[in-house]
């Protein structure tokens, strides 16, 4: 259990290249008694360096940056194993590179004109380790869209998971909840969440969004 989980203030961190954008999430932030922000970076080398020196509970992190880009910074900072969880800012809607964040590991994306309220739900659900934060709609088809391009080759890794859970991995990937799953497999929603733990301990995933990535390239279907 972390200190964000125990009730400590949420340390966030600021990758953006823009400094009046860093300015600006930093006001809304600072004004929230149960928000800390822990450090700025203005580029994708510099969030890596800030996550491993302040180790942020949560990393806003800009997609485009000079160098070093947003994708490859969140490769790198979720192939170090940092708990930090990195939410991508975008001033882009559903687009590749929205894709690409969520299948490096992200936890979600954010518009950089989305209202201050937003950005901090947004911000504390990640915080407390909530799944990755796009409507079950939207993850679908962005996923679809994009998966379907991938060849799709079966997984020696789907050999670990027993038929039950590869039947729920095959239902994630439609972007169904928990209790959506539960009513469609009949099973309650404490096994569903059992089954998906699993899931994702066995294919080594953070969360079901990528889960639903793995299932849509590996042709799950």
């Amino acid at each position: 259990m972390n200190d964000t989980q125990r009730g400590a203030a949420i340390r966030v961190a600021i990758a953006d290249d823009q400094e009046l954008v860093r300015g600006g999430i930093r006001m809304i932030l600072e004004s929230e008694p149960d928000i800390t922000v822990v450090g700025e970076a203005g580029d994708g080398a510099g969030a890596v360096e800030l996550v491993a020196t302040a180790r942020p509970d949560v990393l806003l992190l800009d997609v485009q940056m000079p160098g070093q880009d947003g994708l490859a910074a969140a490769r790198d900072i979720v192939a170090s194993g940092a708990e930090t969880r990195v939410l991508m800012l975008t001033t882009f809607d559903l687009d590749a590179y929205v894709y690409e964040a969520l299948r490096a590991g992200a936890a979600g994306f954010l518009l950089k004109d989305m209202p201050g309220e937003d950005i901090l739900v947004a911000i504390r659900q990640a915080a407390r380790g909530g799944d990755a934060l796009l409507a079950p709609a939207v993850t679908r088809r962005l996923i679809e869209r994009f998966a379907s391009a991938a060849p799709r080759e079966p997984s020696p890794a789907l050999s670990g998971l027993t038929a039950r859970e590869i039947e729920v991995l095959r239902v994630l990937a439609r972007g169904l909840s928990n209790a959506e799953i539960a009513a469609e497999l009949t099973i309650s929603e404490t096994t569903v969440k059992t089954h998906v733990a699993r899931v994702l301990m066995k294919l080594g995933l953070r969360d079901r969004v990528q889960a639903a990535i793995f299932a849509h390239e590996a042709g799950v279907r």
